[in-house]
Parts: C-alpha cells; sequence; structure tokens
C-alpha cells in the first residue's frame, strides 16, 4: 500500500483544472478553523489506521473487501471538494448526470436499455428498495430467500412489515429448487429473492429454474447479485454458472454493489428495476428540494435522501477507464479472482490436509482441517485461522451445515461444522495462491 506520489501529483493536476472552473467569482477569505492543528491530528489518525487488517494486501482473503482502483479514490476526492449531494439536482447537478450514465452502463451489462435504477449507499438500502416496490405490488404477500441468503433479507422484511421465510438449500449453497416448488404453490408468495453469490461459498441460486418456476406462479424474482453481479462479464466461468447469468436480464429487479467487485470505495450500492413503471411508486410532494429544472430529480426515484455525489464521480471515472465489457481489463480482474479461487481449490483438495466443501462457482472456497470428529475440526480451524493470522496470511471463520462436505456426517444432532473461508477477489490473488497454500499447510501441524 505504499504511497502513490505520482497519483497525487495527479489529484494536485485535477484540481487545478476544477479551480480554473470556477475563477470568475468574486474571491473569498480561506479561514479554516483548527488549520494550525491538523497534521497534528492527520498524524495521529495514521497510527490509529495501523490498528487494521490489511484489507489491500493480497494475503487478507477473509471478508469482501477489494481496494478501490486508484482513479476511483483520486475521483471521489476531486468530488468531495463541491461535496455534491446527489438527492436533487440543485445539489449535485454534474454529478446527477454522471450517476444516470453510470447506472445505465451497469445495467447494460444485463441487457437493460429500459429500466429505473440508481445508486445507494450499499446493498442493504438497495435491497430494502427492492423489497419496498415488491411490498407495494404484492402488499402483504411472503418474501421467501435462502438459508444461505444474506441475513438483511429477513431484517428487511421486518422494517417492511411482510412476512418472510427461509428456503432449504442443496449440498451446495444454493436454494433447494423441490422446497421452492412447494413452498409458491401454496400461492402466498409475493417475491423470490434469488441470490448470486451467497456472502458464505459464493454459491448460486438456480435462477433460470426459479424463472420457470414465475411461469406457474405469480411473484417477483429479485436479483441479489450484489457480490456476483460483476461475473457477469467473465469467461471462465463453469457451463451452469453461464447459463444463471445469461438469465439474470429476466428477472424483476436486481441488486449489485460497485464496492465489491466495482472497484469503488464504501458505500456504493445500486438498485435496478426492469420496469420503469414503478417509478409512480416513489411519487411524493416535497417542493422545496425542487425549482430549478423540470428534469427527474433521482431523488425522485429512490428511497434515500441526501446521497454523496462523490460516489458517483468515482464509479463514473472508474468505468470511463475501465469499460463494462467482457474481455475487457476489468473483466480480465474478475477472471484471475476466480482462476485464483480454482487453483486453491485444487491445492487444498490434493494436499492431504484440508478438505474443501465443493468447487467454488464464482471466487470464495470454504474448506477445514481433517479431523476424526466435528467438535475437533471446528477447534483445529479456529486454531488454524488464529495461527495462520500470527504468519500474516488472514482468513474468515464461518459456521457452515455439515451437508456442504460429502467426507463429514452430523453427530450427536449438530448439524454445522466451523470452517475456514477464503474470498480470492484481487486480481493478485493469482500470484500469490501458492503462498498460502505453504502458510496454511505450515499452520495445520502447529
Amino acid at each position: 500500500m505504499a504511497l502513490d506520489r505520482e497519483s497525487l501529483e495527479i489529484l494536485a493536476r485535477a484540481l487545478d483544472k476544477l479551480d480554473a472552473g470556477f475563477a470568475h467569482l468574486p474571491g473569498i477569505s480561506h479561514s479554516v478553523a483548527g488549520a494550525g492543528r491538523m497534521e497534528e491530528v492527520l498524524w495521529a489518525l495514521a497510527e490509529k489506521l495501523q490498528d487494521n487488517y490489511p484489507y489491500f494486501h493480497p494475503l487478507y482473503a477473509g471478508q469482501m473487501l477489494k481496494p478501490p482502483h486508484p482513479v476511483a479514490r483520486l475521483a471521489y476526492s476531486l468530488a468531495m471538494y463541491i461535496n455534491p449531494n446527489n438527492h436533487a439536482l440543485d445539489g449535485g447537478r454534474a454529478t446527477s448526470a454522471l450517476e444516470k450514465e453510470a447506472v445505465a452502463e451497469i445495467a447494460a451489462m444485463f441487457g437493460w436499455q429500459e429500466f429505473l435504477g440508481h445508486l445507494c449507499g450499499g446493498g442493504t438500502m438497495s435491497n430494502l428498495e427492492a423489497l419496498w416496490v415488491a411490498g407495494q405490488i404484492y402488499p402483504g404477500k411472503k418474501i421467501l430467500a435462502s438459508e444461505q441468503a444474506h441475513y438483511t433479507h429477513g431484517r428487511i422484511s421486518g422494517v417492511l412489515q411482510l412476512p418472510f421465510e427461509k428456503v432449504a438449500t442443496d449440498a451446495r449453497g444454493r436454494m433447494d429448487m423441490n422446497a421452492l416448488a412447494e413452498r409458491v404453490a401454496r400461492g402466498d408468495v409475493g417475491t423470490v429473492v434469488t441470490t448470486l453469490g451467497t456472502t458464505a461459498t459464493g454459491s448460486l441460486d438456480p435462477l433460470p429454474e426459479i424463472l420457470e418456476l414465475r411461469k406457474r406462479f405469480a411473484f417477483r424474482v429479485h436479483v441479489d447479485a450484489a457480490y456476483g453481479g460483476y461475473f457477469v462479464l467473465a469467461s471462465n466461468l463453469a457451463e451452469n454458472a453461464a447459463k444463471i447469468f445469461a438469465r439474470i436480464g429476466e428477472a424483476d429487479s436486481i441488486v449489485i454493489d460497485p464496492h465489491k467487485h466495482g472497484l469503488q470505495p464504501y458505500g456504493c450500492g445500486c438498485v435496478l428495476f426492469r420496469d420503469p413503471g414503478v417509478g409512480k411508486l416513489y411519487k411524493h410532494d416535497s417542493p422545496y428540494t425542487y425549482f430549478s429544472s423540470t428534469e427527474l430529480h433521482l431523488g425522485e426515484i429512490s428511497l434515500e435522501c441526501s446521497r454523496p455525489g462523490a460516489a458517483a464521480a468515482a464509479l463514473w471515472a472508474t468505468q470511463k477507464l475501465l469499460p463494462l465489457e467482457r474481455e475487457g481489463e476489468f473483466a480480465k480482474g474478475l477472471q484471475r479472482g476466480r482462476e485464483a479461487a480454482l487453483q486453491f481449490f485444487l491445492a487444498i483438495e490434493s494436499g492431504g490436509e484440508f478438505d474443501a466443501a465443493f468447487e467454488p462457482e464464482l471466487d470464495i472456497l470454504a474448506f477445514v482441517p481433517k479431523g476424526d470428529s466435528i467438535q475437533e475440526i471446528s477447534a483445529k480451524s479456529r486454531r488454524i485461522f488464529e495461527t495462520a493470522a500470527r504468519k500474516e496470511l488472514h482468513l474468515a471463520v464461518a459456521e457452515l451445515p455439515v451437508k456442504f462436505w460429502s467426507s463429514l456426517k452430523p453427530e450427536s444432532g449438530q448439524a454445522t461444522v466451523t470452517c475456514l473461508r477464503s474470498v480470492l477477489m484481487k486480481p493478485e490473488h493469482l500470484e500469490w495462491v501458492g503462498r498460502m497454500v505453504s502458510i496454511l499447510e505450515s499452520c495445520s501441524g502447529d
């Protein structure tokens, strides 16, 4: 994470360009409160920020943390000197236009030209909005999501006062279609949340089968692709995964998080609706924020009000530098992460010390150390997690169903096992697989 002084020089030149656009204004005196102690405070902050895991480094593979692209950091910083608010055009005229353009490029990944969508503070707010719309269309009807879907869906349903129910998963962490078909047949389901990239294992719910089921039963299909959505551009997916992503454009709504695989700073989520007509559900009357233009304001099609225009500027700049296209530089970065996960999986499987749950569909792998009992395996997982961290390999621990491992059987009603989990979402991970495996093997005997 060495300081990129060249980037700072680029930012300084860009600030000069930005400043020139306002040179016609009368001069003002710059009196900054506390200016004399700013360096002292920032020095103290820099020390405190060292109390973090090295999220930017390839040896950090624990959670879904991917460093923003340098152009995203620079664009965000540049926009912050204006500090626009994308709720209304009055507060974010330029960045509102940038947001619309950037979001249209995201929607185009899924084949959508006509749609309604905007940025959000993150995946939770994006999913909240999608389920709010679903509840307006099917008031009082049940929301279904798999047992491996993100826990936020249950919370959101509670906030919206909509009934919520979990659907069983199969041995690969995907929604069980037999259980889903039986459940929707009761006729009280309004929305089925389809997760493309579960948090624990990166599993993909069977979207094509869910879409076929929608033909028989009237429910909305909401795709939570907060993590996995950008893989629609990847060309090294397995056949089944490729077929799933090929159908994503048939969903009623989609959520994707640019602050995960989209190389953006937190928080930057995005919600998309296939039918632009859902915009009528947002109608409200607050003329005090809309008086300079008859053009549609982003605040008129979103639940969130104030939102950072800097997030839109950063996303727009990143997509201008790295277009969202198959075989492009951005897509190749995704493919490198997936290839790293596949190599890591093969190394785990052939090494003799660990058992992987199943071959990763994206770039996440869950695995356990070998042992004679679930209790021993769980204890070893925690011990290896701590030992690896001391050797600068940072993984995650998770509690997952035993059924994810064909070699394990539940014991005394114990249906879950503590496992290790890696998220190999950085392109650089591909070059570090060997080092990671070596560290892991050294930990298994400690």
